[in-house]
């Protein structure tokens, strides 16, 4: 097993299936039996608190890549605002995002429970899914980012309304915006608004249920609107 100290809050692990049967446990309970997997991992982060002097106190936010022969692990340690709202999540180095607590959900190490297998297949059936149910749900669009600078440049440039709503995800270390739009804005808007925020970011074909199963929802809701009240626009 490989640590990196990436910076002050953030280390990233890597580990092979070798080393992970050499620790006594099996390469298929990792990715299906939750228990395990957190042992596995509570293993992890008692290695890097003896290499890297890493606190282990305090919310992780803990993104996992499956590679061919085994896992990349970053895991980054976030703070409570002094009022204990918020839940604070380093960025960069001078910037942080502030996650109210009670809209957070505990999933520290939830993404540990999932393969790429069934990642594939499950995206693939909703896909068929949201084919099926046509125009009786709202349409919802995903952008890709991979600059956080860029999510606050778009915050200011566009003006987000009523007709639309907007959430933001993280997932394998890039930026994710959930663009919904309601039932009755036209297809031109819906377009127009689109081609408009997509100066900004790239289209995916990542779907949003693959985002909000294994990603970590940053924002919930009116995600635009929050960057830009938080991130000012650097001149």
């Amino acid at each position: 097993m490989k640590i990196e100290r990436i910076n002050e809050n953030t280390l990233k692990f890597y580990i092979s299936y070798l080393d992970i049967e050499d620790l006594g446990f099996d390469r298929e309970e990792i990715w299906y039996n939750r228990d395990r997997s957190e042992e596995l991992f509570w293993q992890m982060m008692d290695e890097a608190h003896s290499q890297e002097s890493f606190s282990l106190e305090g919310p992780l936010w803990i993104q996992v890549q499956a590679l061919e022969k085994g896992m990349e692990i970053i895991v980054t340690r976030a703070q409570i605002s002094k009022d204990g709202a918020n839940l604070q999540l380093p960025i960069s180095e001078d910037k942080h995002l502030d996650i109210p607590i009670s809209d957070r959900e505990d999933r520290d190490s939830e993404q540990l429970d999932m393969s790429e297998d069934q990642e594939t297949k499950e995206n693939e059936d909703v896909d068929q899914d949201e084919e099926e149910q046509g125009d009786a749900q709202p349409i919802s669009f995903i952008i890709e980012f991979g600059d956080f600078e860029n999510l606050i440049s778009l915050s200011h440039a566009f003006e987000a309304h009523e007709a639309m709503d907007t959430a933001l995800f993280a997932y394998k270390n890039r930026y994710y915006l959930k663009v919904t739009f309601a039932d009755e804005l036209s297809d031109d808007c819906q377009d127009d608004d689109l081609s408009k925020m997509l100066e900004f970011g790239l289209d995916t074909s990542l779907t949003h249920f693959v985002l909000q199963e294994y990603g970590k929802e940053l924002i919930h809701d009116h995600a635009l609107q929050t960057i830009k009240s938080h991130f000012p626009l650097r001149s």
